[in-house]
């Protein structure tokens, strides 16, 4: 976490919680979400424009990349300043990137070492590692077939709805609040 933000949390400790306007896909893309885009719906859920806008600004987004984490429950979110911006997730809290040489990195360009693999019922791929579970970029598929084939990681078969579950995070924070 940067230094300003412990700082701006020490001076704000109440600065109510932020939902809904910040969203991650599954590409490993940003999407800032204004009052518009959530009226259509939930990040996640299809709705053409419901995303909102893709973040292209590098400043802000290695920003949020540096602040990026997760609460006790699972709920990931960005610490900006003294507020939390919760995330809303299109898959999962990280999107890997497969390297030329089968290494992997998260969509932050953080290394990873890979202990499983799973495939869904869909044929999505999901790698758990030492940084945490998440979703195989869809360009990067390929490369995860290689390592499979030379034996690097063992699949296992996994129902696409127990994924949330078992690896402890949620999709859509801003949904929880509205219960």
């Amino acid at each position: 976490m940067d230094e300003i933000v412990k700082q701006a949390m020490a001076k704000w400790p109440n600065v109510p919680d932020c939902y809904g306007w910040l969203g991650l896909d599954a590409r490993g893309n940003w999407y800032m979400r204004d009052a518009r885009a959530q009226a259509l719906g939930l990040f996640a859920s299809g709705v053409p424009g419901c995303k909102g806008s893709l973040l292209r600004h590098d400043k802000l987004i290695e920003f949020i990349g540096r602040n990026y984490m997760a609460d006790a429950q699972g709920q990931w979110f960005f610490q900006n300043g003294p507020q939390r911006v919760f995330v809303e997730l299109e898959a999962t809290p990280w999107i890997w990137r497969i390297q030329p040489d089968l290494g992997v990195c998260d969509h932050l360009g953080h290394h990873a070492a890979v202990t499983g693999a799973q495939v869904d019922e869909r044929g999505h791929l999901y790698l758990q590692t030492d940084r945490g579970f998440g979703l195989v970029h869809t360009q990067d598929v390929g490369l995860a077939a290689e390592a499979i084939e030379q034996g690097l990681w063992l699949l296992q078969e996994v129902v696409e709805a127990s994924l949330t579950g078992h690896h402890g995070y949620h999709k859509s924070p801003q949904s929880l609040q509205q219960t």
